[in-house]
C-alpha cells in the first residue's frame, strides 16, 4: 500500500521536461507590470554616499513590495540600509539608480515642486526624535491643523473642513484631552500619538516611521504601537514601521530584515481561528528572492554546512537542493 501510494505522487510529479516547458509557457505569456497594484515598489534601488573620496553603498539593489493597506515593520542591524531607505520613501533623498513609487509617484522623475507636494499630501513621516514632530509653540490641535494650512487650498468651508478633520484624529487617536497644550505639556508618549495625527493630517494613503517607540518605555510603546494599528485599520493608510524594538516587529503582520542593502527575509504572520473559536498566531519566515534569482540565505544554515564561496544547486520537480560544493579544493 505504502509503495502504490509512493508511485501515485511519483506519477503526479511534474518531471523535470514538463517544468522547463512551464517556464517557457509563463516566459512567453502577458505580464502584468511589476507592482501594479501595490502601495510601495523598489525595484533594483541603490544608493551610494560620498564623502572624503569614499563611496559607501547603502542600498545594493534592494526590492522590495508594499501592498496598498499592509502594515510592516523594516528591521535590520545598524547600516543595514533600512533608514536610508525609509528617507527615500519619504521623499527627503533621491536614489543613485534604480526605481521606486509611492502611491504611483516615481520618485526619481519628481520635480522639487512636486516633490514638497509629496512630502505634504502622499507620505507623512513621524521621527524618532519626539521634538522633531511637533512645533512647540503650538498646542496639539494647532499642530495637526498646519500640514492642511501649509498644503495651500482655499475652499468653501475650508476652516469649518479643518476644524473637521482635527476633531476627527484627536477622537481616533484618543487624545481629545491633549487639544490645547503644548509639547511640553505632553509626556512623550503623548507627543508622539500627537505626531502621528500630524502625520495623518491631510489623510496621506502611506505612513512612514523611523523607530517611533525608540525614545519610550515598553508600556508606552505598546500604546504607540496601538495608534498606528488605529491608522492602518480605521483610516486605511498603508503603515511602514523602522523599527529595532522586537515589541514592535512581532505584532504587525509582515516584518522585512534588511541586510547589507537588500531585503534578506521576511516574516508572515496568520492569524487563525480553531474549531472552538480560539484564535493563535501562525508564524512563518521566509528568504527573499530577488527578480534577477539572487537570495540572501542565512548566515546560521551557511555556518552549519559550511558553505561558502561556491555551492552546488539541484532542481528537483517541487524544490530546488542548495548543498556544499563537494568538489572544494579542485
Amino acid at each position: 500500500m505504502n509503495g502504490s501510494a509512493q508511485d501515485q505522487r511519483t506519477a503526479q510529479a511534474p518531471t523535470f521536461q514538463e517544468l522547463q516547458e512551464r517556464a517557457r509557457a509563463a516566459a512567453a505569456g502577458p505580464r502584468a507590470a511589476h507592482g501594479a497594484d501595490a502601495a510601495i515598489v523598489c525595484d533594483r534601488l541603490v544608493r551610494i554616499f560620498s564623502a572624503q573620496g569614499v563611496e559607501v553603498q547603502a542600498l545594493q539593489g534592494l526590492e522590495l513590495t508594499i501592498r496598498q493597506g499592509d502594515l510592516v515593520a523594516l528591521v535590520g542591524a545598524s547600516g543595514s540600509g533600512k533608514s536610508t531607505l525609509l528617507t527615500i520613501l519619504a521623499g527627503l533623498d533621491v536614489p543613485t539608480a534604480g526605481t521606486a513609487t509611492v502611491a504611483g509617484c516615481d520618485l526619481l522623475e519628481m520635480s522639487p515642486r512636486e516633490r514638497l507636494r509629496y512630502r505634504r499630501e502622499v507620505v507623512g513621516f513621524i521621527w524618532q526624535q519626539t521634538a522633531r514632530n511637533l512645533l512647540p509653540f503650538l498646542t496639539a490641535a494647532e499642530n495637526i491643523a498646519l500640514p492642511m494650512q501649509l498644503r495651500g487650498r482655499r475652499t468653501h468651508g475650508g476652516a469649518r473642513q479643518q476644524a473637521a478633520r482635527v476633531a476627527e484624529l484627536l477622537e481616533a487617536l484618543e487624545i481629545g484631552e491633549l487639544a490645547r497644550r503644548r509639547p511640553s505639556e505632553m509626556s512623550g508618549g503623548q507627543q508622539q500619538r500627537v505626531a502621528i495625527a500630524v502625520a495623518m493630517a491631510n489623510n496621506p494613503p502611506v505612513l512612514l516611521a523611523d523607530e517611533p517607540t525608540g525614545e519610550l518605555d515598553s508600556e508606552t510603546g505598546a500604546s504607540i504601537f496601538e495608534a498606528f494599528r488605529t491608522v492602518n485599520r480605521d483610516l486605511g493608510a498603508t503603515v511602514v514601521i523602522v523599527t529595532h524594538d522586537p515589541m514592535v516587529a512581532g505584532e504587525v503582520r509582515r516584518t522585512v530584515a534588511i541586510r547589507d542593502g537588500r531585503t534578506s527575509s521576511e516574516v508572515l504572520r496568520r492569524t487563525l481561528t480553531d474549531e472552538h473559536g480560539e484564535e493563535s498566531v501562525n508564524e512563518t519566515e521566509y528568504v527573499m528572492l530577488d527578480r534577477t534569482g539572487r537570495v540572501q540565505l542565512p548566515a546560521k544554515f551557511l555556518e552549519a554546512l559550511g558553505m561558502e564561496h561556491r555551492v552546488a544547486v539541484e532542481l528537483a520537480p517541487d524544490h530546488i537542493a542548495v548543498r556544499p560544493d563537494d568538489l572544494e579544493g579542485h
